[in-house]
């Protein structure tokens, strides 16, 4: 076969929904079922998708939409998974920042995204070196009652980022 037949499904797709709007319709339809487990943590679907919602709600007060990048630098636990899924329902794309990372890799990784705001926790802060310009919400603290429990509105369509992965770079300098 050519080349250019490599990879074309001939099946149909239900649905061209995004991943965070299954999510929610899963949710509705098995909310008390176990969603996400952890080594610390173990949530149902409702509770997940209650504590990304509160945090989208945040997001999108922050100016969080469609193309727009927020970083999340937090330990692999159930955080993360909430961030990742908080920034979708907003809209925006995620850059992953893994806080084990050297410091300048880190910084390059930030400054080549231009990120403005980051979601980090308190004690991953300092390591992170952020300039003034970029905004940190921390998830580990009291949240303000800003953010419903309710779905976002639908805010992207199929071309709209998603995320932006880093690779190591040919030339040493990460590359998204």
């Amino acid at each position: 076969a050519p080349v250019q037949d490599w990879g074309m499904a001939a099946g149909q797709y239900p649905s061209l929904a995004p991943a965070h709007v299954l999510f929610e319709q899963q949710a509705q339809r098995v909310p008390h079922h176990t969603a996400l487990i952890t080594e610390t943590t173990e949530l149902t679907y409702a509770q997940l998708n209650a504590a990304a919602n509160r945090l989208a709600h945040r997001l999108i007060a922050q100016g969080v939409g469609p193309d727009v990048l927020v970083g999340i630098a937090v330990e692999r636990d159930a955080p993360m998974v909430i961030a990742l899924l908080a920034v979708l329902k907003a809209g925006g794309g995620y850059v992953p920042l893994d806080p084990k990372f050297p410091r300048e890799r880190l910084q390059q990784m930030i400054e080549d995204s231009r990120i403005a705001l980051l979601l980090t926790q308190s004690h991953l802060r300092q390591a992170l070196a952020l300039d003034a310009q970029v905004q940190c919400l921390l998830l580990d603290t009291p949240e303000d009652g800003s953010g419903a429990d309710s779905d976002p509105l639908n805010r992207v369509h199929a071309d709209n980022l998603a995320y932006v992965i880093f690779t190591s770079g040919s030339t040493g300098r990460p590359k998204g």
